[in-house]
């Protein structure tokens, strides 16, 4: 999980639940004597409690969740870890490598969470041996339970994504949650983000400029709607 992440978290509410919870604060009585919460303060509480619940899923997480930067202009190459350009003449079908993005000049920043991705070419029997961008994915790798660090598993009967912490896996083609807690989380929660990608003449690999929607490339840490 992503310290810096969660450090963030408190100070980024919506005003609209900070709205709700201010209106239920000052709605309430005093507590009974003895500490007991009335009757009458019970039922607010579950009304209060149940108008959140309501909201919740309106509320636009992706201004709240801590993701890699809101705006990317321009497309930039896939920098693997030892400083080289992804190439699919390079790229060994059925293996992956984990990339930064977006990179900044700051070395700290380059460590968060979530700006890791694990880039993977996918096995022959799901088009890795393709010359395209189709034999690719890139999805966050942060796990959409918990927020564990998953990564892919190349070995055969294997081939997926998995999260050392509760065990939630992942399928590469997809980025779909289809095992552990994170399979049943509802949509966009069981999707994993994902990064378009782009090969030019040379084999060189390319990432587009994401939106970061639950509609679009998806919110790290929240998740992705999957597309027919």
């Amino acid at each position: 999980m992503a310290a810096n992440a969660l450090v963030l978290m408190p100070a980024l509410i919506s005003k609209d639940l900070l709205i709700i919870d201010e209106s239920f604060s000052m709605s309430m009585a005093a507590p009974a004597a003895g500490g007991k919460v009335s009757r009458r303060d019970f039922l607010k509480l579950m009304a209060a409690a149940g108008t959140v619940m309501t909201f919740a899923p309106f509320v636009d997480w992706g201004k709240f969740l801590p993701n890699p930067a809101t705006n990317i202009g321009q497309k930039v190459q896939a920098v693997l870890p030892e400083g080289d350009i992804a190439n699919v003449n390079k790229f060994e079908i059925n293996s992956s490598q984990v990339v930064i993005y977006p990179r900044s000049q700051d070395e700290v920043l380059n460590t968060e969470s979530f700006r890791t991705w694990q880039f993977i070419r996918l096995p022959k029997e799901l088009g890795g041996d393709k010359n395209d961008a189709s034999a690719f994915r890139m999805y966050s790798m942060v796990c959409l339970h918990l927020w564990c660090l998953w990564k892919y598993w190349p070995q055969e009967r294997r081939k997926r994504g998995e999260c050392p912490c509760h065990g939630s896996m992942y399928d590469p083609l997809t980025g779909k949650a289809f095992a552990g807690p994170a399979s049943l989380q509802g949509p966009p929660s069981n999707v994993l983000p994902r990064l378009d990608l782009e090969v030019d003449s040379k084999g060189d690999i390319w990432i587009l400029p994401p939106v970061w929607s639950p509609d679009k490339n998806g919110v790290v840490g929240f998740g992705r709607f999957l597309k027919a």
